[in-house]
């Protein structure tokens, strides 16, 4: 038997010539920007105005980063690792990992096509985000069903999916040993706090989103970030037993509309406001560095940090090809192997 591996994820630019298409791509998405019925014709045109606007900003964003995003680069060698760790069972079972992005190359028809012609009978379909949103599992998922059904009918009466994994023992206990390590870094590096000093703030920035699709949609995505910062915090707190702030925030608001708050620059600004010189950015929702984590992040708010007072900065690590996330996303497949078809977008 062979069983595709096909890894959710958003995609990126590879150069700054494909920034302008990349926007595109995300503005023309429904799940993105949600029109009223009544104008839904004008989904085409409003993303083209959107991408021809931002393209410069993103464009020089890219170039701050080398010109492109490495998330390409790491969905494809988690996923090498991944058919690495999981065909070195002995289970009888081939895996193939397939990299569907939803915004650039390798697009998910690319990833069906190349899967059924490698003669993949079954699959598992696995969102490279811990957390459910239809602007990012459901979106994805839509795309790929779609495909599936018209194009691949085989694979779509053979295929289960992994909706969500924020809440995993295994996800869970790692981003809170990289939490305890940057704070054991941190208090290395800086020493002891001063008499009157506040603690450090562990600071988890997560990918926002508008608030009505949690209002309006029922979007469960807060709710699943949420119940991931309380179980890493509570583990984090396990490992590095010392005082420290655990608080939530949210970045890459676009748009006038309101979106989860509260926003990661008006946070940073609140922590040094109250004397506190001490913090760990930790980018909750990403498992890959790309423009939000290694430019807005590392950039743009290290920038507002240090005008707001911090003194002391330490960006804990996206996921990355760390051996203890390949071991999670290998968990999530065999565990969804004997799993029975699951065709829905919902969480």
């Amino acid at each position: 038997e062979k069983v595709a591996i096909l890894l959710l994820n958003l995609g990126g630019p590879q150069t700054t010539a494909d920034v302008e298409p990349f926007l595109y791509n995300l503005f023309a998405d429904p799940d993105i920007i949600r029109l009223p019925s009544a104008i839904g014709g004008l989904q085409t045109a409003l993303a083209w105005l959107i991408a021809t606007r931002r393209a410069p900003k993103s464009r020089a964003a890219y170039e701050s980063i080398g010109g492109g995003s490495p998330i390409t680069m790491y969905t494809m060698e988690q996923g090498r690792l991944l058919e690495e760790a999981l065909n070195s069972g002995g289970s009888g079972v081939e895996y193939k990992s397939y990299v569907a992005m939803r915004y650039w190359h390798p697009f998910t028809d690319e990833a069906l096509d190349k899967a059924v012609a490698d003669g993949c009978t079954s699959a598992v379909v696995l969102p490279l985000y811990p957390h459910f949103s239809i602007s990012t599992t459901g979106s994805s998922l839509r795309a790929l069903l779609s495909e599936m059904q018209a194009s691949h009918p085989q694979l779509m009466a053979s295929h289960t999916v992994v909706p969500s994994w924020h809440d995993s023992r295994g996800y869970v206990n790692l981003v809170a040993r990289l939490v305890a390590e940057e704070l054991d870094g941190l208090m290395r590096d800086v020493g002891p706090l001063n008499p009157g000093e506040p603690p450090p703030t562990v600071l988890f920035s997560a990918h926002g989103v508008p608030v009505s699709y949690i209002e309006e949609a029922g979007d469960p995505y807060k709710g699943h970030i949420e119940k991931t910062v309380r179980l890493v915090s509570e583990q984090a707190r396990k490992l590095h037993p010392h005082p420290a702030s655990y608080e939530l925030c949210f970045q890459s608001r676009v748009g006038p509309v309101k979106w989860l708050e509260p926003y990661t620059d008006a946070a940073l600004e609140a922590i040094g406001g109250r004397g506190c010189e001490r913090i760990v950015v930790v980018p909750i929702s990403f498992v890959s560095e790309h423009i939000e984590t290694l430019e807005e992040i590392d950039i743009e708010y290290r920038e507002v940090a240090e005008d707001a007072g911090i003194k002391h900065w330490r960006r804990a690590p996206a996921l990355n090809l760390d051996g203890e996330f390949i071991d999670e996303l290998a968990h999530q497949v065999t565990s969804a192997v004997n799993k029975p078809v699951v065709s829905s977008v919902e969480a």
